[in-house]
């Protein structure tokens, strides 16, 4: 009997063997922000999208996602990508919180 193993595009899930980046998570997370805003105009999406990172990323996951963009940024969708670029490099630290 062979097993076989289903392929999930989700890089959250851990349903496979896989391993995922954290770069694909990050990219993941953002545009799933992305998705939730997408009946919105870009430049609306992108200033909810931005303003949600900062709440609510710890600083080290702002920082790596800038790092990623300016790295070339593959597979952020647009108004994510327009979301990463607003932050700029004083963002990875801003705004965030513990509770």
């Amino acid at each position: 009997m062979s097993q076989s193993v289903m392929y999930s595009p989700d890089p959250m899930s851990s349903s496979d063997d896989t391993p995922h980046s954290t770069d694909d998570k990050l990219v993941y997370m953002a545009n799933q922000i992305g998705a939730f805003f997408k009946s919105q105009d870009i430049d609306t999406a992108s200033a909810k999208i931005a303003e949600h990172i900062t709440k609510f990323w710890d600083p080290r996951m702002r920082r790596a996602i800038i790092a990623y963009l300016d790295a070339g940024g593959a597979g952020l969708d647009p108004a994510a990508r327009k979301a990463i670029e607003a932050l700029g490099p004083k963002a990875a630290d801003a705004g965030f919180t513990r509770r």
